[in-house]
C-alpha cells in the first residue's frame, strides 16, 4: 500500500481524529488529536488492510527551543511498522506544557510498556492507565527531566537509597513457577 493509499485508508476511518500529514523522508507520518491516539493504534494494528502489528519506537519531543515554533511545546512520534504488508507510519501526537498526557498503548503493544516508561522518565511525559509508570533511566530520587531543554545538563544528582525492582521481579517469577 502506497502513502496516499494509507492516507486514505486512515481518513475513512478517523476523519475528525487526524488533523494533517506529510510525506518525512519517505515515510507518512499522521498528525493525530491525543483523544484519540488509541483508537486510530487500534484500527492501524486491527484492521486488515493497514495490519500495523509492531509498534518500532516512541520518540519524545521538546519543541521549546525549535525557531519559530508556535505549537504546543511537547511531541510524542510513534513509529509503526507492518511486517505483513511492508509498509510503515509515523503518527504523532502534540502535547500541551501545562498537561503533557496521553492515554497508554500498552493494552495494544506490549513493548509499549517500556517506551511510555522512557518517555516519561526522560521528558515527563504521562501516559494514563499505564501499569507501571515509574522511572526506568533514572533514579527514583532523580528530579527533572534530562532530555527537556530547560535541564541544567551540568547539574549532578546523587543516589541515596536505592528502589528495589522486585515490585516488576515477583509476578514475572510466579507466572513462570518459580516462588
Amino acid at each position: 500500500m502506497d502513502a496516499s493509499a494509507l492516507l486514505e485508508t486512515i481518513k475513512s476511518k478517523h476523519p475528525k481524529t487526524l488533523l494533517g500529514s506529510q510525506d518525512r523522508f519517505g515515510v507518512l507520518e499522521v498528525s493525530v488529536d491525543r483523544t484519540g491516539l488509541v483508537d486510530v493504534a487500534r484500527t492501524l494494528r486491527d484492521e486488515p488492510e493497514l495490519a500495523f502489528e509492531m509498534l518500532i519506537d516512541i520518540v519524545s519531543i521538546d519543541y521549546s527551543q525549535y525557531p519559530e515554533w508556535r505549537g504546543d511545546r511537547f511531541g510524542l512520534t510513534y513509529l509503526f511498522k507492518s511486517l505483513a504488508k511492508g509498509h510503515r507510519l509515523q503518527v504523532k501526537v502534540l502535547l500541551p506544557e501545562d498537561a503533557p498526557s496521553v492515554n497508554t498503548l500498552c493494552q495494544l503493544w506490549a513493548n509499549a510498556n517500556h517506551l511510555e516508561r522512557e518517555a516519561f522518565d526522560q521528558m515527563g511525559i504521562r501516559f494514563v492507565s499505564h501499569p507501571n509508570l515509574k522511572r526506568i533511566l533514572n533514579h527514583h530520587e532523580f528530579i527533572g527531566h534530562p532530555l527537556r531543554k530547560d535541564y541544567p545538563i551540568t547539574q549532578r544528582q546523587w543516589l541515596s537509597a536505592s528502589q528495589s525492582l522486585m515490585d516488576e521481579m515477583e509476578p514475572r517469577l510466579k507466572e513462570k513457577g518459580y516462588t
